[in-house]
């Protein structure tokens, strides 16, 4: 099981942060090795750490795909610059931002890519909507299910976009 965040608090022109996220699913349903299996309800949060940035949108989708990590985070990243992502520093709003949450069991820390994410635990923006479409997820690192997981982040701002 692969799953990827997908989150936004930049409009990309005229386009609200929520249609970005949509369109970038939809992007991904076309990308060759890419199968979407399933995508989460869609949330708005607070940034974190908190600064004066407009609220996030988040979502996370869940994936099949044989293509290599690397190669799959290629991918990401050529989306995200292609909606408009500008890196500047750390936390900074952005058009587009795509995370690998996990890659099935794999667990890996590099300079890179590290392995489940290494924050995914501690943000109910990734848990909330990774519960929605992977439930019986186990963070491969800590072996804690993303249910036990949730409870420790119960009193994060986020609430389910109607």
């Amino acid at each position: 099981m692969v799953l990827i965040a997908v989150g936004a608090n930049l409009p990309l022109g005229e386009q609200a942060a929520l249609a970005t996220c949509q369109e970038v699913v939809a992007t991904l349903r076309a990308v060759e090795g890419i199968d979407v299996i399933a995508v989460s309800h869609w949330y708005e949060s607070a940034p974190m750490p908190p600064s004066g940035q407009p609220p996030y949108v988040n979502g996370v989708v869940r994936i099949a795909t044989d293509l290599p990590p690397y190669q799959l985070l290629n991918i990401l990243q050529k989306l995200e610059a292609d909606y408009g992502r500008q890196r500047s520093v750390p936390n900074a709003a952005r058009t587009l931002d795509l995370d690998i949450i996990a890659y099935n069991a794999l667990s890996q820390t590099d300079p890179k890519l590290t392995l489940p994410h290494p924050r995914a635990h501690e943000r109910a923006f990734v848990l909330l909507p990774l519960h929605d479409v992977a439930p019986e997820w186990v963070h491969p690192s800590l072996g804690v299910g993303v249910d036990a997981l949730l409870e420790g982040v119960s009193g994060q701002e986020i609430r389910r976009i109607p």
